[in-house]
């Protein structure tokens, strides 16, 4: 039993490392594995090295940072709202990034403070949608996800109002960005140490997540301090995904496919499931932007189109299972 969840994250684990070699050697300029092995060994150099360490290997980490934060925030709604359907994008945090971000695109503005202009979208959402539905009281699951359904039907509105009075020459970035893109994640370091503060702070509280899951008033009897938690996993949850869309725009489906995918196969222990879920959402997402890079070469894909083909038919599969 001791070695079930080391082998399951070892081949997690190996499953990543696989998607950074097919993503660092595919693309417009293939790179041989004996070349990319004497690249990320420092004994190379010329357009090669540049093109493995410059480009495909932000945009790499990029990837797994984003699939791990979206997967991460995910698992931890499922917990939240006790809704196995529920998305990162429930609460309307990605609404709000893509408004501001897309005012950012019409003011020319790039660069850091365009990043950062999205990521104040995002985490104003996320103080809205959690202040009104406390209103004057504590606030409940159910009320929750409503109010993040009406804020995000409101961002949607406008942004519809943006892409419709938006100059053409900006239409097609707007919309790469829209459908998840990340073509131009160059810096993946504030990302992966979000993930990575994130998984220390949350693996650790694990235990009281595997209580939480079977109801509150549970969990309460057991001494688990729950208004607490739920507040914690509310806040986690929304900066992974703040932080997710801010780097590559709105990438569907991650978040709802991949603890499905784990939970199927593991079980709902949430000490194995959430580092898990890090690894097979960022490696996924690895994967996925290659594909996105590499099908219809030199032209490129959102990456949101591909995570979307695959999320659709198991959202489907899973609303008729659950029925």
């Amino acid at each position: 039993m001791l070695m079930r969840p080391f082998a399951w994250l070892s081949l997690l684990a190996l499953f990543v490392l696989t998607s950074f070699g097919f993503a660092l050697n595919s693309g417009s300029i293939d790179v041989g594995w004996g070349q990319l092995w004497r690249i990320l060994a420092g004994n190379s150099s010329g357009i090669e090295q540049q093109l493995v360490m410059e480009l495909r290997f932000p945009r790499a980490l990029s990837a797994f940072a984003t699939g791990g934060l979206l997967a991460l925030a995910g698992a931890l709604l499922q917990v939240l709202l006790r809704n196995p359907l529920a998305d990162p994008y429930v609460l309307g945090v990605s609404g709000g990034a893509a408004v501001t971000a897309l005012l950012a695109m019409m003011a020319g503005i790039t660069g850091w403070w365009f990043s950062a202009s999205a990521f104040v979208g995002a985490l104003f959402t996320v103080v809205l949608v959690f202040g009104l539905a406390h209103g004057r009281g504590s606030w409940s699951d159910t009320r929750l996800l409503l109010v993040g359904v009406i804020v995000a039907s409101g961002w949607g509105a406008l942004i519809t109002f943006i892409l419709a009075t938006a100059p053409e020459r900006d239409l097609r970035g707007m919309l790469f960005w829209l459908m998840g893109d990340l073509s131009n994640a160059r810096q993946p370091l504030p990302a992966l140490l979000v993930l990575a503060a994130g998984v220390m702070f949350i693996v650790p509280v694990a235990r009281s997540l595997n209580v939480m899951a079977r109801g509150e008033f549970q969990a309460a009897a057991l001494g688990v301090e729950v208004s607490r938690l739920r507040l914690a996993i509310y806040v986690s949850a929304s900066l992974f995904t703040a932080t997710a869309v801010t780097l590559a725009g709105s990438v569907g489906f991650v978040g709802l496919v991949v603890p499905h995918l784990l939970r199927l196969s593991l079980g709902s222990d949430y000490r194995l499931l959430l580092p898990s879920a890090v690894l097979l959402g960022g490696g996924l997402l690895v994967l996925a932007d290659t594909l996105a890079r590499i099908i219809i070469a030199p032209q490129q894909l959102p990456v949101g189109v591909l995570t979307a083909l695959l999320g659709v038919p198991v959202f489907l599969y899973l609303l008729q299972r659950k029925r």
